[in-house]
């Protein structure tokens, strides 16, 4: 099995589509940090928009967002990489120029700017993955995105940084945060366009031996997929509307657990996908999951504890939840990118993508409605369902093992006729 012992920044680089690519991606973090965590003050503040009616059309934004993944997908099959790249990051400005062209109290124009946002956001990951697939192969491949997931956080937070700091200019400073990121956007864009990275024409399933049908199906991966991307909603919904509402701790527990998953991420993500690379991405993939699924129990019990110990108590274990995260993103694409035939890595990818974008966009309905009946409702519920997520991902191992196995022993019958006559 192939493994990779070292970490060499050069090579990384190279493998996740070169220096231009990496700045491309450090740019548009950077714009995406200083907005998108303050879209809904936005408008709320600048559009003098009421709460519900922000949280929707945001909401609205990022579900109807979903429906362009097939054609995300089928133009990547196309050969197009870093094309699409750019189109994301291009299809984000104009929905940032949208957004500072809409008049206050206008919350249509404000919806279709959080849709054009949307589209731009659920279209990225899909084609940077493919993008990467395309430079990088093997595990090699499973530490590049791992490393471009790291840079993207840095960057998200170093712009979130930013933004908080500016916040006391209250809704002139929102504006500029706006025009920042729109100009970052642009900035990327260009550097994205400017890689020329296209994927060479892949044989047809029929000239690569591979088969007729249109790839991996994938249902229990994808279906496992909407309930592990729930953990990535917990530092910023579940935790601290646990902390805030139901511990009564102070809002900086909230602050340093989201800091501290950041940080971790950016720090463990490469090292903690290179140790992982010692065993199959799925067996990888189905840990995370028992880790999640600890978590989530771990949080069961430390909100027991009195009022002096529960919040520490929360905020260590999500140092755990964080490792589960962290080993889920660094295997889950890059088992799809392992399993999808080259001819159908786009639509595969648009797939997992489209499952990933559900998963968010739910998570926070479904947290919610579950907080108000307990801690036993809200975090057995999210173990019970990971774990049993972790399960269909193993078990749908050993289906596809027993498929290719009687796939090849079919081959070979074939074959010892053919030699027969």
């Amino acid at each position: 099995m192939e493994t990779i012992s070292t970490i060499r920044p050069r090579a990384l680089v190279r493998a996740s589509g070169g220096p231009r690519y990496a700045v491309a991606l450090a740019v548009d973090a950077l714009g995406t940090g200083l907005l998108r965590p303050f879209l809904l003050l936005y408008g709320v503040m600048v559009l003098r928009l009421s709460a519900p009616a922000t949280g929707i059309a945001m909401t609205a934004g990022i579900v109807v967002g979903l429906v362009c993944m097939p054609a995300v997908g089928r133009w990547l099959d196309r050969g197009a990489r870093s094309t699409v790249v750019a189109a994301s990051m291009l299809v984000r400005a104009l929905g940032v120029a949208l957004l500072l062209a809409t008049p206050a109290g206008h919350v249509w124009l404000f919806a279709t700017a959080a849709l054009v946002l949307g589209v731009g956001n659920q279209a990225w990951p899909a084609a940077h993955a493919a993008l990467v697939a395309t430079v990088a192969h093997g595990r090699e491949r499973d530490t590049a995105l791992a490393a471009g997931r790291a840079l993207r956080n840095a960057g998200l937070g170093a712009g979130a940084l930013l933004a908080t700091a500016c916040l006391a200019g209250g809704a002139t400073a929102l504006r500029a945060m706006a025009v920042a990121t729109g100009i970052a956007y642009l900035t990327a864009a260009v550097l994205a366009w400017s890689v020329h990275l296209r994927a060479r024409p892949a044989a047809t399933p029929a000239e690569d031996g591979t088969g007729t049908g249109p790839g991996p199906r994938m249902p229990a991966l994808l279906a496992a997929n909407v309930v592990y991307a729930f953990c990535l909603n917990v530092p910023e919904i579940a935790l601290p509307l646990v902390l805030v509402t139901q511990l009564h701790a102070s809002p900086v527990w909230s602050a340093a657990v989201f800091v501290a998953n950041t940080v971790l991420v950016v720090t463990l993500q490469v090292p903690v996908t290179v140790l992982m690379s010692r065993f199959p991405r799925r067996t990888v993939l189905s840990v995370a999951g028992v880790v999640l699924a600890a978590s989530y129990l771990g949080f069961l019990a430390a909100a027991s504890l009195g009022s002096g110990w529960a919040a520490p108590a929360v905020a260590a274990v999500s140092v755990v939840c964080t490792i589960g995260e962290i080993i889920y993103a660094g295997s889950a694409t890059a088992l799809v990118t392992a399993l999808a035939p080259a001819h159908v890595l786009g639509r595969a990818l648009a797939r997992f993508e489209l499952s990933t974008g559900f998963g968010l966009a739910v998570s926070p309905a479904v947290i919610t409605a579950l907080a108000p009946h307990g801690p036993g409702a809200l975090w057995g519920g999210l173990a019970g369902a990971t774990l049993l997520s972790a399960s269909a991902v193993a078990a749908e191992k050993d289906a596809t093992e027993k498929d290719r196995t009687e796939k090849d022993r079919t081959e070979k019958d074939r074959e010892a006729r053919l030699s027969r006559r």
